[in-house]
């Protein structure tokens, strides 16, 4: 089992001149990855003896004051250890590439990160909306999003604070 600051290393070694950061957060560190070299990083994880990342746990979308994130949790079941990865993706700009060649479970997870945050997923073999009508506007879980008054002239509600939350 090889612990997150090993397997930033070996990243390291593998990918020479790339940037990789470990992020020793709590519950659990995250190596940063250059998002230009995130499908070659990916492919390293998964098929080196070593790392054996077979396993795409999940998938999230973090939506930043300065920028949106893909954060993806991996597992080794043969070696039976774990890490996290984290690309910085800029808002102006929110495009990655997919890695559902690579874990055919991020299929799924990059949908919804779609849908939700606006975050393209550039190769991806099926992007189209997962949660949302097709024709919805916006992705509902951005900070900068406005919710519609109505939806094909259904009225949509939103969901205030309780008083105390919001006169403090």
């Amino acid at each position: 089992m090889l612990a997150p600051a090993e397997i930033t290393e070996y990243l390291r070694s593998a990918h020479s001149g790339a940037e990789f950061i470990l992020e020793e957060t709590v519950p659990e560190a995250v190596i940063r990855v250059p998002s230009g070299i995130l499908c070659e990083a990916a492919r390293t994880l998964r098929d080196d003896p070593r790392l054996r990342f077979d396993c795409l746990m999940c998938l999230s979308a973090v939506d930043r004051p300065e920028e949106l994130q893909a954060v993806y949790h991996l597992y080794s079941m043969e070696h039976d250890h774990s890490c996290a990865l984290r690309c910085c993706i800029p808002k102006d700009n929110p495009e990655i590439p997919t890695v559902s060649d690579i874990w055919p479970a991020a299929e799924w997870h990059e949908r919804e990160a779609f849908d939700m945050m606006g975050i393209r997923f550039t190769g991806h073999p099926d992007p189209r909306r997962i949660l949302c009508a097709d024709d919805w506007e916006g992705h509902p879980l951005r900070r900068d999003y406005q919710p519609p008054s109505e939806f094909h002239g259904i009225p949509l509600t939103t969901i205030l604070p309780p008083e105390s939350e919001t006169s403090s």
